[in-house]
């Protein structure tokens, strides 16, 4: 019974050790088959795909392009108003001119009948209270004209600056005119230098959009995909008439 026992322990060892050292060398291979896959994978991170890059970048042109269009288009619409801002004030330029050079050709007509001599009227109360009524009346009707303003009507009211009620109505309405001129000529100077102001910020806001038009162009083109070269069909040579003529013509024989 023992030499039995001992009999299948001593053929049994030499199978249970062979089935252990073959499952020791799978186990060891599949753990060297973990350790490398890892390595692999992370090499296959580490290079982009061309595809998912090109995509990215697809992307991004298309969103820049966006934000461009945008802008674009912001920059068009400050043009138009700065344009007509502008045109508003070459027209309130054009005005002030106008009304300038009617005052200045009034202011004219009345120095040149300085020449001709003064009416003689007698210096009594009643004639100066009629000349201060009479400039209190015409700069009173000039301010509501606008060709004076409050300060100036108040001198003239006040007696100060120059206003002398005391003159005769004549050359109170030369130096009245003189007075509207020199105030239509500084509102036209200002309205002058206005438009050009006007103009200067319309150019600059018309370059602005027409750089960024540009850009915006470029950056939508540049966003399209390009499309892929068409493969070059194969082009069939035509037979020439003698080959095919050569090509079914029987074989004499004899």
């Amino acid at each position: 019974m023992s030499q039995t026992v001992l009999y299948h322990f001593l053929t049994a060892v030499p199978e249970a050790a062979a089935i252990w050292s073959a499952l020791l060398v799978l186990a060891l291979g599949l753990l060297a088959v973990l350790v490398a896959r890892p390595d692999r994978d992370g090499a296959a991170d580490l290079e982009p795909d061309p595809v998912d890059a090109e995509a990215l970048r697809r992307a991004d042109l298309a969103r820049y392009a966006d934000e461009v269009a945008v802008a674009a288009a912001g920059a068009a619409r400050t043009a138009r108003r700065r344009r007509e801002r502008w045109l508003a004030a070459q027209n309130e330029a054009e005005r002030a001119w106008a009304a300038f050079d009617q005052a200045e050709s009034a202011a004219r007509r009345l120095a040149g009948a300085t020449a001709l001599p003064a009416p003689r009227t007698p210096n009594t109360p009643t004639e100066y209270a009629a000349r201060e009524r009479w400039l209190h009346h015409a700069a009173m009707a000039a301010h509501w004209r606008g060709d004076l303003t409050a300060r100036q009507l108040a001198d003239v009211l006040a007696h100060r600056n120059g206003w002398d009620p005391r003159r005769h109505p004549a050359e109170q309405e030369i130096v009245l005119a003189r007075t509207v001129r020199d105030g239509r000529r500084a509102g036209w100077e200002a309205a002058a230098e206005r438009e050009r102001r006007a103009w200067r910020e319309a150019e600059l806001a018309a370059d602005a959009a027409r750089t960024l038009a540009a850009e915006a162009y470029a950056a939508a083109t540049a966003s399209r995909p390009v499309p892929a070269p068409r493969a070059a069909s194969a082009t069939r040579m035509p037979v020439p008439a003698t080959a095919r003529g050569a090509r079914w013509r029987p074989a004499r024989v004899g």
